[in-house]
């Protein structure tokens, strides 16, 4: 026997199988430059950020203090009314938010923060009928969060609502 052939236990190392069955790792079934090969996560951040962009190029020069990001669900904020500035809330068909705009600040580290729009994936998803939906809806949600951050009519940021 030659060294470093035979059992794992004997020799110390372990043989490399492929898989069970010996075919070798399975590939994608899609490959990943189709629009079908993304999760549903990802689907969604591609939907914000095309929305976004719209808005973005009539509004880039002041839109610049504005972070963009997107969450499963709302998370719960503290309720310490004197220390905390409660963010605008988007919510529609009850209590639970669609998007929130956090403003400018100070993070928990003591350095300071730009104002940030989250927008919640999950609540948006329940509440559109179809992509096109959720697509109207995710553009009404950033209209209504960017004119709210730049103290404007939301008329203003889009003129031709969809």
């Amino acid at each position: 026997m030659r060294p470093g052939a035979g059992s794992s236990s004997r020799s110390g190392r372990r043989r490399r199988s492929r898989d069970r069955r010996g075919r070798g790792l399975r590939s994608r079934l899609l490959p990943p430059d189709l629009p079908a090969a993304n999760t549903r996560s990802e689907s969604f951040d591609l939907i914000v950020l095309e929305a976004f962009a719209e808005i973005d190029a009539r509004w880039h020069d002041q839109l610049g203090d504005l972070d963009l990001a997107v969450d499963e669900i709302p998370r719960m904020l503290p309720r310490d009314p004197e220390t905390v500035q409660w963010p605008d809330e988007v919510t529609a068909d009850g209590a639970i938010p669609l998007a929130r705009l956090l403003p400018a600040g100070i993070d928990a580290q003591g350095r300071p923060s730009k104002a940030r729009i989250v927008v919640f994936r999950k609540p948006l998803e329940s509440r559109a009928d179809s992509g096109d939906d959720l697509v109207d809806l995710v553009h009404e949600v950033l209209v209504h969060q960017v004119a709210t951050h730049l103290g404007v009519d939301e008329d203003t940021i889009d003129p031709d609502p969809r």
